[in-house]
């Protein structure tokens, strides 16, 4: 079917009150911020929110659910063949979520929004988490229970996950005070695959730890 020019010209504001939005939230914070200021930075109508999302809460849960698409580009299983083993799905894991957390090309009001956004919860939240972030925890906690053992102890497994994911999210979060400690670290796909095979076999040595074999020689060392 043939686009028309009215198409592209509601498809394009649609996209400016998009990105807007997101610049605002993310500003500040989804109570504060106005639908007016949005349609403004857009040079959009003040109509085109309720036209294009409804309403401002449905604008913020579509800016959120772009965020992560944005991630999408990054593909966990990106080049993994079938059989891989766990420890090669656990690279492939956190090579994509490190590519997809410091990609140059991502807008720069993403890490801020997602982080306002967990520091002050909406009712989106709920829904993302639902929607994207759980299947990727419940990856993670599968790859994870396949390396120290399917009898490992729920909280045990989710402990191990949240670590692996701090390690990635600390490099995002915390990249205006890396790049002041540490003056060689840059964000090129050429450093950040050195990180992945950091957080990789840092990750991999702290699970072995928590094997069935290690935490035998952990009892038969133990005080009495």
């Amino acid at each position: 079917m043939k686009t028309t020019g009215t198409d592209r010209t509601r498809t394009d504001t649609r996209q400016r009150v998009l990105e807007a939005a997101g610049e605002v939230f993310a500003e500040r914070g989804f109570r504060a911020a106005t639908v007016r200021e949005i349609c403004q930075r857009a040079k959009a109508n003040l109509a085109a929110v309720n036209y294009h999302f409804g309403d401002k809460e449905r604008l913020y849960a579509a800016v959120l659910q772009d965020t992560f698409h944005c991630a999408e580009k990054y593909p966990l299983d990106r080049g993994l063949d079938p059989e891989a083993t766990a420890e090669e799905r656990l690279q492939a894991f956190i090579r994509s979520h490190l590519y997809s957390l410091l990609d140059a090309g991502r807008p720069a009001w993403h890490g801020k929004l997602m982080a306002r956004e967990m520091a002050e919860p909406t009712r989106a939240l709920d829904a993302v988490v639902d929607q994207m972030i759980r299947p990727e925890a419940e990856l993670l906690m599968a790859i994870v229970r396949d390396l120290i053992g399917h009898d490992a102890a729920p909280q045990r497994v989710w402990q191990c996950t949240a670590s692996i994911i701090g390690q990635c999210l600390f490099y995002h979060h915390a990249r205006p005070v890396i790049m002041r400690l540490n003056l060689e670290q840059t964000y090129t796909p050429e450093a950040i695959e050195p990180l992945v095979d950091h957080v990789t076999q840092f990750s991999l040595a702290g699970l072995r730890q928590f094997t069935p074999a290690r935490q035998g020689e952990a009892r038969c060392t133990s005080w009495p």
